[in-house]
C-alpha cells in the first residue's frame, strides 16, 4: 500500500515514509491508494478482542510492516494503560449505542490513535533507518495535546511542541497539559483561537528554509495531529469494532446497515468511520454534529464552506474550529481524486476564506448529515440523558446525541446507530455539574467531587490529583512567535 498526497503531487510514499514525514511536500494530506477491504469476515470478527481487531484494520493500511510489527505496536498502545479491558465498552442507553472512547490514560478518544502513534513511529524510523531526531509538532483545541504529550514523553529520539488556545481549553484540559513531566516534552499557550494555532503549525511545516535549516542539525518535523495519517488509521478500528459488537449483541444482522454520529470540529474522527465504511462496514447515514462554530453543518447543507463568521468559545472546546484540516481527505475521495481541484480548493480557502464544492462533490454528500448544537441544547441534553437513563456525558458527546436525536425526529430513521461518545465528563467537570443543576463552586475542581456524590461514577485515575501537580510549562506566545520558540527547542 503505497500514499499518495491529495493535491496532486506524483511522489509516492510507503505508510512508513508517510508516518515519518506527516504532511506531503505540496501541503496535502496523505491517503492510501485505495482503501482495502476488511481483512477478515463478520463471522470472524465478532470472535475478535479490540486488540485483534485493531492489529488486523492497521495492517490491511500499513502492510509495509508485518503483522507481528503491528501487533507489537497494538499490544504495547492497548494494555492496562486502560482502565476498561474491552479498551472500548459499547453501551446502549437511552436511542443509541454509545463507543465509550475514552478509557485511556488522558480520558478522551484521542487515546486510541496517540497511545499507538509513537510505537508505529519507532517502527516506520527503524524500518526507513533514520537516524535523525523527529521533532513532533501538535496544535490542539483541548484533547491531542495532553494524549500526544502522554504517548511521546521519554520516548528516544523525540521532542514534542504541543500548542494549545490560551482561553479555549477547559481548566482540566490545560492541568494536564502544563503539568506535564518529561525532558522532551515542551508545552505553550498561544494568543488566539485553536485554527491560529493550527495555521501557526502548518506555516512552520510549509518553510522549506526552516525545513534545510533543521535537516543540517538532522532534525526532521513531523506532526501527531491527524493530518498524520498514522494518527487516522488507528481510529478506523473502533468503529469496525463497533459494528461487530452491534451484531454480536443481536442488534443488527451482518450485512445490515447502521448509522454513525460523531462530534467533530477538525473532522478526522468522522472520516474514520467514513473509511471504516469504504472497508465493508455498512454504513446508512453518517451524522456530523456540531457545536455552535457550525461551519461543517453549513457546508454540508450547502456546499459551501465559509470561515468568514464569528469564532464562538463554547462548553464544547474540542470542537471549537472553524478550518477542519481532514474534511480534505473526504473531498479528494468524492472528487474522484481530483488532486487539482482540491489543490484550488485549499488554496482558496487560504486566501478567500470560503470555498463552494461542484455539484458532482455535493451530489456524492448526500450520505452526510449536518447538524449542530447549542449550549443551552447541550446542558439541557447532559441533564435529561442522566435523569432519564442514569448515563452521564461529557458536553462533546452531548452535541451528538442532541444531533442525533434532530435527525431521528427529521427523519424518522430508526436504523441502529453508533454515538462516539470522545470524552469523559469529569474533562468539562465544570460544564458538565452546572448542566447537572448542581451549585456553582469558588473552587473549579470541587465540581469533580460534586459531580461523583450526585452521579456515583468514578474520577478517571488519570484526572485526579491535577490540582496538586507542579506546573512546568507557563509560557505563552503570540502566533507570530511559534518558529522562533521551535528553533530555540
Amino acid at each position: 500500500m503505497l500514499y499518495k498526497s491529495t493535491r496532486g503531487d506524483e511522489h509516492l510514499k510507503s505508510s512508513s515514509e508517510a508516518i515519518i514525514t506527516g504532511l506531503a511536500c505540496d501541503r496535502g494530506l496523505f491517503v492510501p491508494l485505495s482503501i482495502p477491504k476488511l481483512p477478515f469476515t463478520i463471522a470472524e470478527g465478532i470472535k475478535m478482542n479490540y486488540q485483534e481487531v485493531a492489529t488486523k484494520i492497521i495492517n490491511a493500511f500499513f502492510d509495509d510492516f508485518t503483522e507481528t510489527e503491528i501487533e507489537d505496536c497494538v499490544n504495547k498502545a492497548y494494555d492496562e494503560k486502560f482502565d476498561d479491558i474491552r479498551i472500548v465498552p459499547v453501551v446502549k442507553k437511552g436511542k443509541g449505542w454509545f463507543l465509550e472512547l475514552y478509557h485511556g490514560k488522558t480520558a478522551a478518544f484521542k487515546d486510541m490513535a496517540l497511545s499507538i502513534l509513537p510505537y508505529l513511529l519507532k517502527a516506520s524510523l527503524k524500518k526507513e533507518k533514520v537516524q535523525d531526531r523527529i521533532l513532533i509538532l501538535t496544535a490542539t483545541s483541548g484533547d491531542t495535546g495532553k494524549a500526544a504529550l502522554e504517548g511521546f514523553s521519554g520516548v528516544s529520539g523525540t521532542e514534542i511542541v504541543v500548542f494549545y488556545p490560551e482561553e479555549g481549553v477547559s481548566l482540566i484540559q490545560k492541568m494536564q497539559m502544563v503539568t506535564q513531566e518529561g525532558g522532551n516534552t515542551h508545552v505553550f499557550s498561544v494568543k488566539g483561537n485553536f485554527d491560529d494555532a493550527q495555521k501557526g503549525v502548518k506555516d512552520i511545516f510549509n518553510d522549506e528554509a526552516f525545513k534545510e535549516e533543521l535537516k543540517e542539525k538532522n532534525i526532521r518535523l513531523s506532526s501527531a495531529n491527524s493530518i498524520n495519517i498514522g494518527r487516522l488509521v488507528p481510529q478506523v478500528s473502533y468503529y469496525v469494532y463497533g459494528y461487530l459488537h452491534l451484531v454480536k449483541e443481536g442488534a443488527v444482522k451482518s450485512g445490515e446497515k447502521v448509522n454513525v454520529v460523531v462530534p467533530t470540529g477538525n473532522f478526522g474522527n468522522i472520516l474514520a468511520a467514513y473509511y471504516a465504511s469504504l472497508m465493508g462496514i455498512p454504513v446508512n447515514m453518517f451524522i456530523c454534529a456540531s457545536n455552535e462554530n457550525k461551519v461543517l453543518t453549513d457546508f454540508l447543507n450547502t456546499g459551501s464552506y465559509d470561515t468568514r463568521r464569528e469564532f464562538h468559545v463554547t462548553n464544547s472546546p474540542s470542537m471549537d474550529i472553524l478550518v477542519s484540516s481532514n474534511l480534505e481527505r473526504l473531498l479528494y475521495l468524492l472528487s474522484n481524486e481530483d488532486g487539482k481541484t482540491i489543490r484550488d480548493l485549499m488554496e482558496r480557502l487560504d486566501s478567500e476564506k470560503h470555498y463552494r464544492v461542484d455539484e458532482k462533490i455535493r451530489a456524492n454528500l448526500s450520505k452526510f448529515y449536518g447538524g449542530f448544537c447549542t449550549e443551552e441544547e447541550t446542558n439541557k441534553t447532559i441533564r435529561e440523558m442522566f435523569l432519564e437513563n442514569n448515563y452521564l456525558i461529557d458536553t462533546h458527546t452531548a452535541v451528538a446525541y442532541k444531533v442525533y436525536l434532530d435527525y431521528l425526529k427529521e427523519t424518522g430513521d430508526e436504523t441502529p446507530t453508533l454515538v462516539a461518545s470522545t470524552a469523559s465528563a469529569y474533562k468539562f467537570a465544570e460544564s458538565v455539574a452546572l448542566a447537572l443543576g448542581l451549585p456553582k463552586e469558588d473552587d473549579e475542581y470541587l465540581y469533580e467531587s460534586a459531580i461523583f456524590k450526585m452521579t456515583g461514577v468514578k474520577v478517571p485515575q488519570g484526572l485526579k490529583g491535577l490540582r496538586d501537580k507542579k506546573i512546568l510549562h507557563n509560557k505563552t506566545l503570540s502566533i507570530s512567535r511559534m518558529k522562533e520558540e521551535v528553533r530555540r527547542i
